[in-house]
């Protein structure tokens, strides 16, 4: 029989079984998207942690772990490493090899939220994603403030968007830090901030922090010592400016060179630096040791996905089998007018494989129609910026995989239905 002829004779088959074929039609799309999707979650997940820093050629903190320095100063996350000397600082910023240095001062916090302490110049050089720049939402930046200036210019916040959105702040309310990182650390209410600014979603820890000026963070630690306030001593908020508001020390700077070929001779001079425990890191290399760390996770939807691949293909087999109950008289009269048996194969087998092949190109058109409609409100409410379906490797392959496997699932019905005794096919079921 021509492959025409087999067309038509699976067209009319097909007809005569529309709803049943539908709704395994429906099952083999929602499959294959459930693959797509869980893959594109996990290359997402994967991408977002990769680039949560972007831009930034060196890492540079205190002595101590450069996972624990990379964890802490990037996604807010562990033990604080020792505070680097502002000398420290200065020295890096003097290098001519350095286009940019932003100095950071992590410890504090707001309702659970880390407060970061840094320049007004972090919202220019801090890049993430495919070197993205951050931008407002709402507002602008704090201003760098200078001695001598209104102290009112020292109490300026920039929320992430995250913090904005959970906590329901507004540009012009007032945030009362507190010291430490604990959700009941003792307030600096003595000296409020006002929101100048709120950031649009990043997918990154920038969504989760509060930024604030270095001179900032001194002031109000001013009549502090040891982690405590000190006794007896309480500087007004409108005093402050009478204070030397210089910082003594940071927890990190991120560094940006003018040639990226001489990160690794500012690196040994940085690490060099004469009576000062130095350590450098470098954000790419760091970043994929720590994603290897977390490798279980990429694994565990590995899992899923492949579990989920398995289930859909054994109750496909289940489908074809009831079906092939159902079609037994076809079969036989099929058989009965001189159909061979690589007719009845080649018209199951090309059934299946046309079933699968419309159930993945749903598939495809559900997924891409999910990512249009709900990919900004993943990025607003989970801050995880999703690819374009374009961009999947391993998911285009599992589902093609899958696929194919489908297809020559046809090959099960079709022995059953050759082994069957055409006579058995002609006479009716009690």
């Amino acid at each position: 029989m021509s492959l025409r002829h087999l067309l038509k004779l699976v067209f009319y088959s097909a007809l005569s079984r529309s709803t049943s074929l539908s709704l395994l039609l429906v099952c083999v799309a929602t499959s294959a998207s459930l693959l797509l999707s869980l893959d594109l979650i996990r290359q997402s997940a994967k991408q977002s942690f990769a680039q949560s820093v972007s831009g930034t050629d060196l890492i540079v903190g205190g002595p101590g772990s450069p996972m624990g320095l990379m964890l802490y100063s990037v996604f807010r996350l562990g033990e604080p490493a020792r505070e680097l000397p502002y000398s420290a600082v200065e020295f890096i910023q003097k290098d001519k090899r350095v286009a940019w240095a932003l100095p950071m001062s992590l410890g504090d916090s707001y309702r659970g939220f880390p407060v970061l302490g840094t320049e007004a110049s972090y919202f220019q050089h801090f890049k993430y994603g495919a070197r993205q720049p951050l931008t407002f939402a709402q507002g602008k930046p704090f201003e760098n403030y200078a001695v001598g200036e209104p102290v009112e210019k020292l109490y300026g916040a920039v929320l992430g968007s995250e913090v904005a959105k959970r906590l329901k702040h507004a540009l012009g309310d007032e945030l009362e830090l507190s010291h430490g990182l604990s959700l009941i650390g003792t307030s600096h209410k003595d000296k409020p901030f006002k929101v100048v600014g709120i950031l649009d979603a990043t997918g990154t820890p920038v969504d989760r922090t509060v930024h604030i000026g270095l001179p900032a963070l001194e002031a109000i630690h001013l009549d502090w010592q040891a982690g405590a306030p000190l006794p007896g001593m309480k500087i007004p908020a409108e005093l402050v400016g009478k204070f030397d508001l210089s910082p003594k020390s940071v927890t990190a700077v991120l560094v940006g060179l003018n040639n990226r070929a001489a990160v690794f001779s500012v690196k040994r001079a940085v690490e060099g630096i004469p009576d000062t425990p130095v350590t450098a890191v470098l954000p790419g290399v760091a970043l994929s040791q720590l994603w290897d760390m977390l490798g279980n996770v990429e694994q565990l939807l590995w899992l899923i996905s492949a579990l989920v691949g398995l289930v859909s293909i054994l109750g496909l087999v289940g489908v074809m089998l009831m079906s092939l109950s159902q079609r037994r008289g076809e079969l036989a009269v099929l058989r009965s007018v001189g159909a061979g048996r690589w007719t009845i194969t080649g018209a199951l087998v090309l059934e299946s494989g046309l079933v699968m092949l419309g159930g993945v190109l749903l598939a495809y058109a559900l997924t891409g129609l999910g990512l249009l409609l709900l990919g900004p409100w993943v990025q607003s409410e989970f801050g995880l910026s999703l690819l374009p379906l374009h961009a999947l490797g391993q998911g285009h392959i599992a589902v093609a995989v899958y696929g194919l496997m489908g297809t020559l699932l046809g090959l099960i019905p079709a022995w059953g239905a050759y082994r069957q005794q055409v006579q058995s096919g002609l006479t009716p079921r009690a």
